[in-house]
């Protein structure tokens, strides 16, 4: 099992099809397991994909409409009766937060979460920036900050970005030259200095080299904005909606939806690594979807991927 990976649990938009649940992403990050935008049915499709309820330590919802929430209540009851006892951090927009309090208590549970609820500001106004940041951040630890951005679509929206700090990738060549092993190579670590037998002094720069940390980002429902590139900035894993095709583009704006060549930009102008593309309209059979690649493609010299139910798809080795 990679402990980088995404996992695809959905990826219909406004109706499912037979071929495609609503939505549902799960991001195993390390320790860590982040459930995008759980839609209806997400928590039979976790079982498929032997992601269990135990697993997930956040949970981000991009907005409320239908299919990106609806499966929540399913998943939280799924929590309690598997006894979750670790804190989980849930992300949403503050504005629709009364909608978050509705389906959590949708239905009679023993309801025994330990839920740490984060409302995101997911409207930007003028004067609005200071507010905007203070109300961003939903986790922050020593492993990676994940944040929030307003995204542009019909309704107070979201989308999510990870960063993992840069660190540095010790040398086993220069660590062998100077006599280090075993634990003195994690003293060295945490020590950032150390002094040998023979009195030679040795840093951590002496015997590694910078390592740049991951980046994972969740664009979702949103028409083209500065906020879904600036999410998708350097991105080395970007999933981003593409509802429409690029002949459809005409519905795209109105709806505040993205066309496959639209999603194909985003992740050019942000210098993304690799392009998921999800959330396609149920006018779209399976067979329609390879000119959705073609038309991101277009745009984007990177890797495409065009989703589908139960994908794994791994964060791409570093660089």
């Amino acid at each position: 099992m990679a402990s980088r990976e995404l996992v695809v649990l959905g990826t219909a938009s406004q109706a499912p099809t037979r071929a495609r649940n609503h939505n549902g992403y799960f991001l195993r990050w390390d320790a860590a397991g982040l459930l995008f935008d759980p839609g209806e049915g997400t928590q039979r499709q976790m079982l498929f994909a032997g992601v269990t309820a135990s697993q997930v330590t956040g949970i981000c919802l991009t907005h409320f409409h239908g299919d990106h929430c609806l499966g929540l209540p399913g998943v939280l009851q799924r929590m309690a009766l598997d006894q979750v006892t670790h804190p989980v951090t849930v992300g949403y927009p503050a504005e629709s937060g009364e909608y978050f309090g509705r389906l959590r208590h949708a239905a009679l549970f023993h309801d025994r979460l330990d839920l740490v609820e984060r409302p995101l500001r997911a409207v930007a106004g003028a004067g609005q920036a200071a507010a905007l940041a203070a109300q961003s951040l939903v986790i922050e630890n020593a492993f990676f900050r994940l944040e929030a951005r307003p995204l542009s679509h019909r309704v107070p929206t979201v989308g999510y970005r990870l960063t993992e700090p840069d660190g540095r990738r010790m040398l086993p060549a220069a660590l062998a030259a100077r006599g280090i092993s075993g634990p003195d190579i994690a003293l060295l670590q945490k020590a950032r200095v150390m002094t040998l037998p023979n009195g030679t002094r040795v840093t951590v720069d002496d015997v590694s080299e910078p390592r740049r940390g991951q980046k994972f980002a969740f664009v979702m429902d949103t028409r083209v904005c500065d906020a879904a590139i600036e999410l998708a900035d350097d991105a080395d894993l970007l999933v981003c909606e593409a509802t429409f095709a690029n002949a459809d583009a005409g519905l795209a704006g109105p709806y505040g939806h993205l066309t496959a060549g639209q999603a194909g930009r985003i992740a050019a102008e942000a210098g993304a690594r690799t392009l998921v593309l999800t959330h396609f309209s149920q006018r779209y059979g399976s067979e329609d979807l390879v000119r959705f690649a073609d038309e991101a493609a277009a745009a984007f010299p990177g890797e495409v991927v065009v989703a589908a139910d139960l994908d794994r798809v791994p964060v791409p080795a570093r660089r």
